[in-house]
């Protein structure tokens, strides 16, 4: 299988439960609910993503033949090459939609570079095996495929998903993701951040996610 990546870059988790986290980062090109070309975003699925990932032009970025090299190319991007003993190496595989790719041939390169891995995905495809953990985030009326895992993380607010239509679902954390305005109203962005920390203060089974990156202005 040839791995069409995006980017490959090291940052720190922004969101979700493993906020702070230093991480090597894996951006997969494409996704099966937007192209990802602005023209086509008031007709996609999920029209709210923030997240360029067409091409394969970025950092990193290309074409990768094998799992192997594709892991070397991550383990890479650890400091000191990975070669440090450290406790933990992370990597999150993301896009786009992550698992029209990822399988169980690279989740075991990349195991074996030593890296535990994280994946952030948008639920409609069922997750390979040995993910170490998997992140679920719904988009809009696409149909979920993998209800369990470790993380469901929620945009909200949504026209088409309420919080109270997952909690009874097999995960671990339940992550509410204040909507991000992408016309740049920043208004309209305020006031989703207020309506999530209402609700998380109403329902404590969901934590507040903030995109902590964009507030440091870091990738």
């Amino acid at each position: 299988m040839t791995y069409s990546v995006k980017e490959i870059f090291l940052s720190i988790q922004g969101e979700g439960y493993h906020t702070g986290r230093p991480s090597v980062f894996l951006r997969f090109a494409g996704c099966n609910l937007w192209s990802g070309r602005e023209q086509d975003r008031a007709n996609a699925v999920c029209k709210f993503c923030d997240t360029e990932f067409i091409g394969m032009d970025g950092l990193g970025g290309g074409q990768f033949k094998t799992a192997a090299s594709l892991a070397e190319e991550v383990r890479s991007y650890w400091p000191g090459g990975g070669d440090a003993q450290q406790s933990e190496k992370w990597v999150i595989c993301t896009g786009g939609e992550p698992l029209l790719q990822l399988n169980a041939d690279l989740i075991n390169a990349l195991h074996d570079a030593g890296f535990k891995i994280g994946v952030e995905s948008n639920g409609t495809i069922k997750a390979p095996d040995n993910i170490d953990w998997l992140c679920v985030s719904p988009k809009a009326d696409a149909k979920l495929v993998q209800t369990s895992g470790d993380e469901l993380k929620l945009v909200y607010p949504q026209i088409e998903n309420a919080p109270e239509d997952f909690t009874h679902l097999d995960f671990k954390v339940f992550s509410l993701q204040p909507l991000e305005d992408q016309s740049g109203d920043h208004t309209k962005s305020d006031l989703h951040q207020q309506a999530a920390f209402r609700y998380c203060i109403e329902h404590p089974q969901w934590r507040l996610s903030l995109q902590t990156h964009k507030y440091l202005g870091v990738r």
